[in-house]
């Protein structure tokens, strides 16, 4: 499901947690939610806090062969796929759903997902047509013509397209062109001289060759077409941004009109282009995230043989379609991943087309989803959180002794004004005209990818929809939206080990409260807190606080970039801020949250802990976690968020609350001088 609407990407919570056990043998009475055994008691506390609340828990769940780390937030997202294959299954049992219904999409999708002889039969033959169109392109508009193509299957070759809010003005819709055509996660990977980015740029050459092999084409043949692939790929990535500059949504918004781009591109008729892409609605400008790229692209443009960009195009068109062909083609893309990741076993064919169907008709499933497993009394709970949180924070922006009041009104009235949506949406999608059959698994690909492409560019010129969801209902995790001044939290989260319905608050506002904290603060991050309480990008802050801010904001960047992950590789505390931050913001206002309530109030002991004790294990917990060597060291590249051992020390070591709990002294590793300790909000 193609979606760049925003320079700003969704700041998710990425969770990934502990276990979903009950405790047993309270000193007091039961407790619910800390599993005692998680906790690794032969380590200290105030030594490092990470281990002696997750050391059990880490000891005790090695990771799966088919995944890259283990943590709660996967055990939670594997029990919902289990949920999500028990209705598929139940659906795809029935052929006789009214077309277009819930059921019907989900029952012929899944069903075509699943049907391996059809699939295997098929082969390569999906992509042959296409294949053989790119062999037959005359000139450079018939490539142009093949881009424009590719874009509406959601691939991205040369740049990347989408429509959305216009960051300046977000009641409008625009077209919407960013850097892209890379096929590795990140251009550092193709410029960087480190042991291992030239080890993963050779396996990707080799990568690449082999499916070209499987495509039926020699081993000399697929030399020759990763040799121009690499080449193209790296010139692009040398004009990208880095993931730190992309973080500041100023240096990304660039209001261009079609003749604008066709002055930095000549190459490229922009209106024949885009019309091919069939952005007919209404609009006078565009947002261009980086003209320096686009200089490159022309660069390209001009230099490349027509040969040379038929490679290229071939080679976005295989790896696009590397996982949805038969299996020698999906062993090959794993096993290419596995070089990256680490991960040693390709998952079961039902999960991965299970969370293929949540991707491709997400809000049918979703639909199936809430109605048999979200009680709605986990989202009136989850509702009440919210807006006791929210009262905390609208008393700590009023008490800021560094915020002058003309910025603290402003941001008051923006976190009034956020928009909480909570479980699911009440406006599910429809998936008019979609066409799903049972009779292949890749035309019903296509076809989706056709219907959400469709569905994002007829927005264009219409009012914005500020009803839509960017998550669908069973998915772990929670986001802020900048644009639209808002906090979601799908049902998928709303479950143990993040929100127990029988908990004590300890356990919940240490957890789930933590996650909506968390949510809010990204609306007064590094990026967030550049968007006003209409999600416009502008400057609402006074110069003084804005310098106020930053200076405080360094603090955690040299915080966290003094973190090592692998013994040698540095935590990007630039790349990281906008989360450290929400996490610093998020257990802070949770925790005042949490005083308020009678069990903050008490000093009652459960299972031999305190209230803040528990409280501190609780959010401790959410991020026991093990991973591949492979996925951190790809984490620190491409990740927004910090590890998860700093996750829990880096915020900790700032809160005397946490001190005074656990008994850390100036003398403790887990302490940190208190002109060191930044606070924010």
């Amino acid at each position: 499901m193609k979606k760049i609407i925003s320079p700003v990407a969704f700041a998710c919570f990425v969770a990934v947690s502990f276990s979903q056990t009950a405790c047993k043998n309270g000193e007091n009475k039961k407790g619910v939610g800390i599993n005692l055994a998680d906790i690794d008691t032969t380590s200290n506390p105030v030594t490092d806090f990470f281990q002696y609340a997750n050391g059990g828990w880490i000891k005790a769940n090695p990771i799966p062969a088919d995944q890259t780390r283990w943590g709660s937030f996967n055990i939670l997202a594997e029990n919902n796929k289990k949920h999500l294959r028990e209705i598929a299954e139940e659906m795809a049992k029935k052929s006789d759903s009214k077309k277009g219904s819930p059921e019907q999409l989900v029952s012929d999708f899944y069903y075509s997902a699943m049907d391996t002889l059809n699939i295997e039969k098929q082969g390569a033959a999906p992509i042959k047509a296409d294949m053989e169109s790119i062999d037959k392109i005359a000139d450079m508009k018939g490539i142009l013509m093949m881009v424009a193509k590719m874009q509406m299957m959601d691939a991205s070759p040369m740049f990347s397209f989408g429509a959305g809010q216009d960051p300046k003005n977000s009641e409008v819709v625009v077209p919407q062109l960013y850097q892209g055509g890379l096929s590795l996660p990140d251009r550092d990977y193709y410029l960087k001289t480190d042991d291992r980015s030239k080890m993963i740029r050779d396996e990707f050459g080799k990568h690449i060759v082999k499916m070209f092999q499987l495509y039926g084409m020699t081993e000399a043949e697929g030399m020759k077409y990763a040799t121009v692939v690499m080449r193209i790929e790296t010139d692009l990535a040398k004009a990208s941004m880095t993931r730190v500059e992309r973080r500041d949504p100023f240096k990304t918004y660039h209001k261009v009109s079609v003749a604008d781009l066709d002055a930095m591109t000549p190459s490229i008729k922009w209106a024949d282009l885009l019309g091919a892409m069939q952005v007919k609605g209404k609009y006078d400008y565009l947002v261009l995230g980086q003209p320096d790229f686009l200089k490159e692209l022309e660069h390209q443009l001009k230099t490349t043989s027509l040969s040379d960009w038929k490679m290229y195009l071939k080679w976005n068109l295989l790896s696009y379609a590397g996982n949805l062909l038969s299996t020698d083609f999906v062993m090959e893309d794993f096993n290419f991943n596995k070089v990256m990741t680490g991960q040693k076993q390709i998952q079961d064919r039902w999960k991965r087309m299970v969370s293929m169907t949540d991707m491709e008709v997400g809000d049918a499933l979703g639909r199936l989803y809430v109605a048999k497993y979200f009680p709605p009394e986990a989202k009136k709970k989850a509702d009440e959180l919210v807006s006791n949180l929210m009262a905390v924070y609208k008393d700590r922006i009023a008490k800021l002794d560094w915020m002058s009041d003309e910025t603290k009104k402003k941001a008051t009235d923006k976190l009034n004004t956020i928009v909480r949506k909570i479980g699911y949406t009440d406006k599910w999608k429809e998936y008019a005209g979609l066409d799903i059959t049972r009779d292949s698994f890749f035309k019903n690909i296509a076809n989706a990818a056709a219907w959400h492409y469709t569905d994002m560019v007829d927005k264009i010129g219409k009012p914005v929809d500020r009803t839509e969801w960017g998550m669908t209902p069973p998915t772990v995790n929670a986001y802020y939206n900048p644009q639209n001044n808002e906090i979601v939290f799908p049902a998928g989260i709303l479950q143990p080990p993040f929100f127990f319905a029988d908990a004590d608050d300890a356990v919940n506002y240490g957890g789930i409260g933590m996650v909506i904290g968390h949510e809010m603060t990204h609306g007064f991050d590094d990026q967030g807190r550049n968007f006003d309480n209409k999600g416009n990008l502008t400057n609402w802050w006074t110069a003084d606080d804005s310098s106020k801010f930053v200076v405080k904001s360094k603090m955690i960047v040299e915080q966290y970039s003094k973190y090592t992950v692998l013994d040698s590789l540095h935590v990007n505390g630039e790349l990281t801020l906008g989360e450290n931050i929400a996490d610093l913001g998020g257990i802070t206002i949770a925790y005042e949250a949490f005083k308020r309530t009678e069990e903050g109030k008490s000093s009652e002991k459960i299972d031999g802990y305190t209230p803040d004790q528990r409280f501190f294990l609780s959010y401790a917990h959410i991020w026991a976690s093990n991973i591949r060597p492979e996925a951190a060291a790809q984490r620190i590249i491409i990740d927004s968020h910090s590890p998860a051992q700093h996750r829990v020390n880096g915020p900790l070591s700032s809160l005397p609350e946490f001190y005074k709990a656990f008994s850390v002294t100036e003398k403790d590793p887990m302490y940190r001088p208190e002109n060191m300790r930044p606070k924010i909000w």
